[in-house]
């Protein structure tokens, strides 16, 4: 179990690593958390810096999803006696929660949504893209980000359940309560969201750079 101990440890570090943190020090020498949404994530850079340097935050983020569940959970010195989605799965959580409590920046990251995409991309890779493609159809219709992240969370777990249930295609059982497990967790992350929309104050997302105080 001291493998599978190191596995979840190097996950967490991997995930934990402020990638829009240290893509506003570069450009901007500053904290994006005093900017915008105060949110260390990709939609927070894109609102402040613009999107090229949200793109390449975005992409290094579900990176290091994939790089914990596809990589890191497969660094075996010995055998575990355990599922090997389970062992990608349970890196990958640990990952996703690395970068929303993210020890090299005062356990204050982001919301999660593209480590999650990456570690499910890994694990579930059908039920993923088709919740990708209900994320991007919310934000044609909203342009709210947040919006369109709680929605496609919601409708990831019904997806795998259609794989399971209707496709037939071998799923087990604890992926499928994964994907109950993600949908409520990004839900909570994203609760100060959630308040905004509630009261109608949640902003759309603008495609122009200008930084926001």
């Amino acid at each position: 179990m001291i493998n599978l101990a190191l596995i979840l440890i190097l996950s967490y570090l991997v995930g934990a690593i402020p990638t829009a943190i240290i893509a506003s020090r570069i450009l901007i020498h500053d904290d994006i958390r005093k900017y915008g949404s105060h949110n260390a994530g990709a939609t927070n850079v894109f609102r402040v810096l613009g999107w090229k340097p949200a793109l390449v935050v975005l992409l290094i983020d579900m990176g290091k999803g994939a790089l914990a569940t596809l990589v890191i959970a497969r660094m075996h010195i010995e055998p575990i006696p355990i599922n090997p989605q389970l062992i990608s799965l349970l890196a990958g959580f640990f990952a996703i929660i690395g970068h929303v409590w993210t020890v090299f920046a005062g356990f204050k990251g982001g919301k999660g949504v593209g480590t999650a995409f990456g570690v499910c991309l890994g694990i579930l890779p059908l039920p993923t893209l088709f919740a990708f493609g209900t994320w991007l159809l919310c934000m044609l219709l909203t342009r709210i980000v947040s919006l369109s992240s709680i929605i496609s969370a919601l409708a990831f777990p019904v997806l795998v359940w259609i794989q399971k249930s209707v496709l037939h295609r071998d799923t087990p059982d604890f992926l499928f309560w994964m994907s109950v497990g993600l949908g409520v967790f990004i839900v909570f992350t994203h609760r100060s969201n959630l308040k905004r929309l509630f009261r109608g104050e949640e902003k759309p997302l603008k495609f122009r750079k200008g930084a926001e105080k």
